[in-house]
């Protein structure tokens, strides 16, 4: 239980970390790179425990699954940090961290873990209603301020009222502005990132959402195959020592993540990142690092159907950060979704 909650703490401040290194960086890129630091740390910690010499050794059904576990959190990653890029940190972690029921169902099914079943989908029933209070309340509301004063925090769409900028001026790196006012000329070339959509008074449409539907479609699918990847690194590394079970994970995801970067041909703007969001990256790779060490040594020491929920009540760490450093605003709907959500979590601890 005590690596367990640890691997909360650190994926609670990865998603915060993450989100401000992507501000203007390509997110299958961001994670391509994060991905080198996790990839450090895991075999250097195998290296120290004494665990790498035990590579040859493992027969193949462990590759197998070490392998399916890696390809499905490098999917999981992909979407997670798309989606965190299009939408609110508030928004994509209830709907991530919902991937815990599905983990549970899972372990049901596949591990056999039936201990204490009305709990556990008491529990799943009190985080679905959760989830559905924080995103369902949050999305019908155009994106916040936070705290009165404080500028938005990166990565949203905004929508503002600001005069039109002078012809012939280039567009700043990062969001891509759209203006619309009587007499203006078109023809600006936008340049990537989150949209931030402004108009002169007298323009239309400001007032439009383009990634609502998009940045929970990715959080979704980050669930999903977050809830594999637990099931497949539990059968992954039952006879493995777990630094180096979560080392050799690590190694499918760098190369599933560098593959993707290819071909996207999002290679090319790798000496655009700039510095600051480069840090940061670098920082939630750092913070992964520490979640993966200390959830697979949980796993292996205990049922997957307790570490998960421990490990889910990173949301708390998560939100928090989200209002705190990216001054994201919380709605009392969000408040009541985020405490359904960790008295279900704790329900499915009972036994």
């Amino acid at each position: 239980m005590l690596y367990a909650f640890g691997s909360a703490g650190f994926a609670g401040a990865t998603a915060i970390l993450a989100k401000i290194g992507i501000r203007q960086t390509n997110s299958n890129l961001a994670t391509a790179l994060r991905t080198i630091v996790v990839l450090a740390a895991a075999w250097g910690m195998a290296c120290l425990v004494g665990s790498a010499g035990q590579v040859a050794r493992l027969d193949a059904r462990t590759w197998l699954f070490l392998v399916l576990s890696g390809l499905a959190t490098g999917a999981s990653w992909l979407c997670h940090f798309r989606a965190l890029q299009l939408g609110e940190v508030n928004k994509v972690a209830p709907v991530d961290r919902s991937s815990l029921v599905l983990t549970v169902l899972f372990a049901v099914v596949f591990l056999g873990e039936t201990d204490n079943l009305a709990a556990t989908l008491g529990g799943g029933v009190l985080i679905g209603l959760g989830t559905a209070f924080m995103v369902g309340r949050m999305s019908s509301r155009p994106a916040s301020l936070g705290r009165k004063g404080d500028r938005p925090s990166p990565g949203r769409t905004v929508t503002t009222s600001a005069p039109v900028t002078r012809d012939g001026d280039r567009p700043s790196p990062g969001p891509t502005v759209m203006t619309s006012a009587p007499g203006g000329r078109g023809g600006d070339r936008p340049s990537p990132g989150p949209t931030v959509m402004t108009s002169a008074p007298g323009g239309r449409g400001g007032d439009q959402h383009p990634h609502d539907s998009d940045w929970f479609l990715y959080a979704a699918g980050s669930a999903v195959f977050a809830a594999l990847t637990t099931i497949l690194g539990k059968v992954g590394i039952a006879g493995v020592e777990s630094n180096l079970g979560t080392a050799i994970r690590t190694a499918v995801v760098l190369v599933m993540a560098w593959l993707v970067v290819g071909v996207t041909r999002t290679t090319s703007t790798l000496r655009s990142v700039p510095r600051r969001d480069l840090a940061f990256i670098l920082l939630s790779g750092l913070a992964t690092a520490g979640s993966w060490l200390c959830y697979y040594k949980a796993l292996q020491q205990g049922p997957a159907s307790v570490v998960a929920p421990i490990d889910k009540l990173s949301i708390l760490v998560t939100v928090g950060f989200s209002w705190w450093v990216l001054h994201e605003k919380i709605t009392r709907w969000a408040l009541v979704g985020l405490g359904l959500i960790t008295v279900g979590t704790l329900t499915m601890l009972l036994r």
